[in-house]
């Protein structure tokens, strides 16, 4: 049986929910919707980016053996795209398992992402 639920929001965990919406806003161009000091929405598409703060978060570390979801974005140019990220606050760990199809990421919190050209 499939119930059909559409996906509305992809809710990250975080320590400053204001601060990393700002980062991904500026990976996205998305607008930041509802905010308050504990949750803030970015997006007003079909599926929105939210982030929600959690006392004493800590982000995940990479590698990591331990099963972690991250986000894949496709952009017209990675090179000038890992550039701009990594001014923003972006890390680039040295593991990449991507080789020359992706590159990895970690946003300011250190929650991964993937960049692959589009």
């Amino acid at each position: 049986m499939a119930v059909h639920a559409e996906l509305t929001a992809i809710t990250i965990d975080c320590a400053d929910p204001r601060a990393l919406a700002e980062f991904y806003r500026k990976l996205t161009g998305w607008d930041i919707g509802q905010a308050d000091d504990d949750f803030v929405q970015l997006g007003q598409g079909t599926v929105q980016l939210a982030f929600q703060r959690v006392a004493d978060y800590r982000g995940p570390s990479w590698p990591d053996a331990a099963k972690h979801a991250h986000l894949d974005f496709t952009v017209a140019d990675p090179e000038i795209a890992v550039k701009e990220l990594l001014a923003a606050g972006a890390a680039k760990p040295e593991f990449q398992p991507g080789g020359d199809q992706w590159t990895v990421l970690a946003d300011p919190e250190g929650h991964l992402f993937c960049l692959a050209s589009a």
